[in-house]
């Protein structure tokens, strides 16, 4: 098949991501793949030179397409522009699937495929993956109601639906958008090898050692942007008198983003520049990568405000970490709080979001209790090993594409 991929932007997240592996797989399986996305730009991170670079065993690579006009933000006379990019595009390209990625690509995406191939006799599925809504109550009311509106419309426009969680498909359907039959979970995939199995100088100890961490430092880790509501200013209020008490207790933040100066200055002025470790972005996988530095913390939190499902949660727990986490969206398919009287299932601890003292107390739980968070975390690495394989997930996308293309 020839499958057209369509994401806003490609940057580092747990979305692009998502698309990229996605894309590989389905090269590696023969089919003639294109990623279409945005401009790229910001302090988040590209994931450009890892698609250009890709070669299937057959030496296929991942056709490129940058769309000039696709820009996150709402600003109708560019969406207006990016929406006939996308139709030309898919009129030259004729795929056989075009799948769309995130709110504005989703919308733009969906809207071009179908009005390009109604009344054409070329033979296209349609799918979109919500992989978290862009409606949230952190927003205007005005700006829910217009993304609800049009993914009301959009769902009209497209065969199949792929959630990343359950959760995203309740979500939708009580807000009216599209049918029952239409959703799909597919768990979002990942190189799960990569936080099974430490690389050569990534095991916990030697990153910690070149981190600067003692054996006895108790390391909480953020796995994030540096960016608005990922909860960066919660787990400072929650945890800054413990980081004080403690001098062994260490926030280990992976990431940057636009708050990062914002961040750093609040840090300071708190007393902590020497609690608080900024990697910077960090990759995926490899020598410096995401994997190792969640091998050497002792706790991830995970306070984030709003996510489909997070991939940060299970990459954790196949790392042998605990995890305590916002109980938002699709977060609790993976961390199943011991609270719910299932002890024998336990993989973490959820907080209602918002919830700072609860948040201090879920750490300090943990921190008090090594043995069952080491439970809890060898729980969850049995859950998400295969459920968040990269392999599972192109095996059940090839499943969606031959349903949308039936429904053609």
């Amino acid at each position: 098949m020839r499958i057209l991929h369509i994401s806003t932007r490609l940057i580092l997240g747990g979305s692009q991501e998502n698309t990229v592996l996605s894309c590989e797989g389905q090269a590696n399986l023969g089919h003639d793949v294109h990623l279409a996305f945005g401009p790229i730009y910001g302090p988040e991170g590209s994931l450009l030179d890892r698609v250009k670079n890709f070669r299937a065993s057959d030496g296929r690579g991942i056709t490129t397409h940058v769309v000039p006009h696709l820009e996150r933000e709402i600003m109708p006379r560019t969406d207006r522009r990016c929406y006939g990019e996308l139709r030309r595009l898919i009129r030259d390209l004729k795929p056989d699937i075009v799948h769309t990625h995130s709110s504005k690509a989703g919308i733009l995406g969906r809207g071009a495929a179908w009005r390009e191939l109604r009344g054409s006799t070329v033979r296209c599925g349609i799918v979109h993956t919500i992989h978290g809504p862009p409606f949230h109550r952190y927003q205007s009311p005005l700006k829910n109601a217009l993304y609800v509106a049009a993914e009301r419309w959009a769902a009209k426009r497209c065969h199949l639906i792929v959630s990343v969680a359950d959760a995203m498909t309740r979500d939708y359907l009580a807000r009216g958008i599209g049918r029952p039959e239409q959703y799909a979970t597919v768990y979002s995939g990942m190189e799960t090898d990569a936080f099974l199995t430490p690389e050569p100088g990534e095991s916990r100890g030697e990153v910690r050692a070149r981190l600067g961490l003692a054996p006895s430092d108790f390391v909480i880790g953020t796995v994030a942007r540096l960016a608005e509501l990922k909860g960066h200013d919660d787990v400072l209020e929650a945890l800054g008198d413990d980081l004080k008490a403690n001098r062994n207790w260490k926030l280990l933040w992976v990431g940057d983003g636009w708050w990062r100066d914002r961040l750093m200055a609040r840090v300071a002025d708190m007393g902590l520049k020497d609690s608080v470790i900024v990697t910077g972005l960090a990759p995926p996988t490899g020598r410096g990568g995401v994997p190792g530095f969640m091998r050497a913390m002792d706790l991830l939190v995970h306070p984030s405000y709003r996510e489909g499902l997070p991939r940060t949660v299970p990459q954790a727990l196949l790392c042998g970490t605990p995890v305590v986490a916002y109980d938002v969206d699709g977060t609790s398919e993976v961390v199943i709080d011991e609270g719910d009287g299932s002890e024998s299932r336990g993989t973490g601890l959820l907080v209602d979001a918002g919830d700072i003292e609860g948040l201090h107390h879920a750490v300090r739980w943990m921190a008090d209790h090594p043995r069952e968070r080491a439970e809890m975390a060898a729980r969850g690495r049995d859950l998400c090993r295969e459920r968040f394989s990269a392999a599972r997930m192109v095996a059940e996308l090839e499943k969606v594409y031959e349903r949308a293309l039936a429904m053609a």
